[in-house]
């Protein structure tokens, strides 16, 4: 994976696979894998998916680059712990699935607990089956 920091301050991380390297065909079959998986986390709670280009799309004013197919965002919240008000800014959280022609771009932002950050690249690395 590898990390950027959007608008200079928001630090992403992002793996691109090529559609070819993935088992899974559509957004849906992908949206559903992560969510799965977030079911069986001990702590993690699904909450919701965002179709992000259909909300996009159906405003007057709004714009989607050419090469984007699709995106969609998978909601959820690993909290266990409220341990000052802070923690209510970065939850929950939100995994980006992005289609472009020939590749899928997996994205989110930058877990504060290290380990379940880790938890977010482990899924988004078991997508990629060759």
């Amino acid at each position: 994976m590898k990390q950027t920091n959007f608008l200079d301050k928001y630090p992403v991380w992002t793996l691109e696979l090529e559609k070819n390297e993935v088992a899974l065909k559509s957004i849906n079959e992908i949206v559903n894998y992560f969510k799965a998986k977030i079911e069986d986390h001990p702590i993690a709670t699904f909450i919701a998916i965002f179709d992000h280009y259909a909300h996009t799309n159906s405003l007057a004013d709004g714009v989607i680059a050419p090469e984007i197919k699709d995106v969609k965002n998978v909601i959820f919240c690993f909290g266990k712990e409220i341990s000052n008000t802070k923690v209510a800014a970065v939850r929950p959280r939100s995994i980006g699935i992005c289609e472009l022609e020939d590749s899928w771009v997996i994205e989110f932002i930058e877990a504060p607990n290290e380990k379940l950050h880790k938890v977010m690249e482990q899924w988004s690395k078991e997508l990629k089956v060759k």
